[in-house]
Parts: structure tokens; C-alpha cells; sequence
């Protein structure tokens, strides 16, 4: 499977921490409700989720049983190269290359350059996932 596609999975086996696509963009799941199934239709599952580039809250129902696409991600080790207020230069541990990936509130604060960060990257994006010491 090449970098940027996705998956498909059952709905009813989404957990909290993973990751799935709603309205086109990644998200990582933060509460996943499951309904029982009444006499007029099957279980019902209520994920929501926040947008991994942007912070966005979304959430979806479907049927436990339909399918939803799964983000296929990439992790990497980088290096903070420079910084702005809203962007941070980063070099790619393996590769050497250097991009820029803007910083989310979660970020805000904790970089500098030298750290060690984990960039995620899915459907040709990138965004910080975490910080080393």
C-alpha cells in the first residue's frame, strides 16, 4: 500500500487512540459510544475525534458492522532545526531533509532547537506527534 492511502475496518472495532478519516481528513479517536441494537436496526457506534493538523472536534455514527478508513501513518524521528510563533523547521533523523510543520497549541512551549520530536505523517502531512526531553 503506498504512503498517503488508508485502510478499511469495521467500525465496531474502532478503540480509543486510534486513528480514522472523517470528512477527508486524519483524526485520532478520543470517545467511542456503542448503542445496542433496537428492534429497528443494528448497533449504532458514535465516534469522536479531534483533526490531527488542525484540532478540529468531529464525530460520525454508522452501523458497528459498516466499514471506516483508516489513515495508513508513517512515524519519524526529527530534529527542531528552528522555530517560529507559528511553524517549526524540523530535519529528518534518516534523511537529513528539512520541512516545516506548523505548531499546534499542544506543541506551544516545549520546542527548541536540538529537541528530538516524533513527526507522524498521513496522506501527505506532517505534524508533530511528540517531544523528547
Amino acid at each position: 500500500m503506498e504512503e498517503g492511502t488508508y485502510e478499511r475496518v469495521p467500525a465496531g472495532g474502532i478503540k480509543e487512540g486510534r486513528f480514522v478519516i472523517i470528512d477527508g481528513v486524519p483524526c485520532k479517536v478520543v470517545q467511542v459510544e456503542t448503542s445496542s441494537p433496537g428492534k429497528h436496526g443494528s448497533a449504532k457506534v458514535r465516534i469522536t475525534a479531534i483533526g490531527m493538523f488542525d484540532g478540529q472536534k468531529k464525530g460520525i455514527i454508522l452501523p458497528s458492522h459498516s466499514d471506516i478508513e483508516v489513515p495508513v501513518l508513517t512515524k519519524k524521528k526529527a530534529q527542531v532545526v528552528s522555530l517560529t510563533d507559528s511553524t517549526v523547521q524540523l530535519m529528518d533523523s534518516e534523511t537529513y531533509e528539512v520541512f516545516e510543520v506548523p505548531v499546534t497549541e499542544e506543541f506551544q512551549g516545549k520546542l527548541a532547537p536540538g529537541k528530538e520530536v516524533e513527526v507522524i505523517e498521513a496522506m501527505g502531512r506532517r505534524a508533530v506527534s511528540r517531544v523528547w526531553s
